[in-house]
């Protein structure tokens, strides 16, 4: 596929997926849900790529929904009959990454505004590093909408107070960066023009470890937040196990007992 709404690129072992539609503020629309699906499948599938960034050029990370394509009579766009497809039955992901399906660790790298559907990248990514100018916001119901699945994973990563105020304030209060480091929002916050290269580097240190190790530890964390402790243990020691039938889980006590680094293979 070719992109017109996004960049595809690849340095080492890493991906990096760009927003690229600075002149509406990388909102969302069709195109651009179509051309990320293909990345982050392209990404997925890809065995020298490790570790995923998503980033953003211009002046905002990603304004949420297109809003100029929303249809006249309300309804969500469908695909033949109306109700058919089991998408249409779950929650719209617009910029969201498939993260209940994909194994490979993602960054995001978060620049300026952040608002509606742009903040469903920093509550379903795995590790948020935003600039020093970063707005986050929820508008939808300045706009007459109720705010989804949006402001229900926000209130899975904020306090419960501070989420409520988010959705219920909409586009009248905005929460900067330092606040949003404060409240773990967002792991760390560096200045705008070092945000992409920091986000590079820590995908660098993710990327000296066992990919497969690195997937099984994300994917035990992840799918047991939705479970009693007890299962959660259990599911992740599923993953242990796993991993256990892998080269690179033997390579890694190899080359510690050889004093040397170890050579990962991802197999």
């Amino acid at each position: 596929m070719t992109y017109e709404t996004i960049i595809y690129e690849v340095e080492g072992r890493s991906a990096i997926i760009t927003f690229n539609r600075p002149e509406r503020l990388n909102a969302v629309n069709e195109q651009m849900i179509h051309e990320l699906n293909d990345a982050y499948m392209r990404a997925e599938r890809d065995d020298d790529i490790w570790t995923i960034i998503v980033a953003a050029n211009g002046r905002a990370f990603c304004s949420g929904a297109d809003v100029e394509k929303v249809p006249e009579d309300g309804k969500a766009p469908h695909e033949g009959k109306y109700l058919s497809q089991y998408k249409e039955w779950e929650a719209p992901q617009e910029a969201t990454h498939p993260f209940r399906q994909m194994a490979k660790p993602m960054i995001v790298a978060v620049n300026g505004i952040c608002c509606g559907a742009g903040m469903d990248l920093v509550t379903c990514g795995d590790i948020a590093i935003a600039s020093d100018d970063v707005q986050f916001f929820d508008p939808h119901v300045s706009i007459g909408l109720v705010s989804g699945r949006e402001i229900v994973r926000v209130a899975r990563r904020l306090p419960y107070g501070v989420a409520m105020r988010m959705g219920m304030v909409g586009k009248h209060e905005r929460m900067g960066a330092e606040r949003a480091y404060q409240l773990g929002f967002v792991t760390e916050v560096v200045p705008r023009d070092q945000l992409l290269a920091r986000a590079k580097e820590v995908a660098e240190l993710i990327n000296r470890n066992a990919p497969i190790a690195v997937r099984g530890t994300r994917l035990a964390v992840m799918k047991g937040l939705d479970l009693p402790l007890h299962e959660a243990e259990i599911l992740a020691e599923s993953f242990r196990e796993r991993n256990l039938h892998t080269e690179d889980s033997l390579e890694g006590p190899r080359a510690f007992m050889e004093k040397r680094d170890p050579v990962w293979k991802g197999e």
